[in-house]
């Protein structure tokens, strides 16, 4: 039986480590949205929204996140302006119901901070971002803030009447606030 260990500890210290699964709480998590509508900030965020994360800081070559978000779900303060958003100028959710983001790769930055780089796809249109963000991660919870700039435009949304720069400005900052255990 010793021998059989000192066999496979070799063997078992040579695997290469896999990034740890994270469970989001989502009660807890916010995923939204801020665009300058009229020179002055809107924001809104996604009630249903997924995340699929395996991400450990010390083995980033194999972590990856999935976040898969239900359009549908958006909300703000302005009522109007989600009718708006989720029709054909906007996400056009009837059609495109979903967003998705997917990582390539995580890069670090500093010691809490990193780069999320990956693709997303809403409207049917994929673009490649990166998402900024800071980790804390104490024992098996983590906190994660992020800000990753797009151009609106870029993902068809906002046509027509809506295409130019005024009343509503092309760049969107997407937001995340997420807490999640292991």
């Amino acid at each position: 039986m010793r021998a059989a260990a000192a066999f496979l500890l070799p063997l078992i210290a040579a695997l290469p480590a896999w990034a740890a699964p994270w469970n989001v709480d989502y009660a807890k998590s916010r995923l939204g949205f801020t665009v300058q509508w009229s020179n002055e900030p809107f924001s809104a965020v996604f009630r249903r929204w997924n995340a699929d994360i395996d991400f450990d800081p010390n083995d980033l070559a194999h972590a990856h996140a999935t976040v898969t978000v239900d359009l549908a779900s958006e909300a703000s303060d302005e009522p109007d302006f989600d009718s708006g958003l989720k029709g054909a100028q906007g996400f056009e959710t009837a059609q495109f119901p979903t967003a998705r983001f997917a990582t390539t790769n995580f890069v670090r930055k500093s010691a809490n901070a990193y780069e999320a780089r990956g693709t997303l796809n809403i409207r049917g249109i994929t673009r490649d971002i990166t998402l900024p963000f800071t980790l804390a991660i104490d024992g098996r919870a983590a906190h994660m803030i992020g800000t990753a700039h797009v151009l609106r435009t870029d993902f068809g949304l906002g046509q027509g009447e809506w295409a130019a720069p005024a009343p509503v400005a092309h760049d969107v900052a997407i937001t995340i606030d997420l807490f999640a255990t292991q």
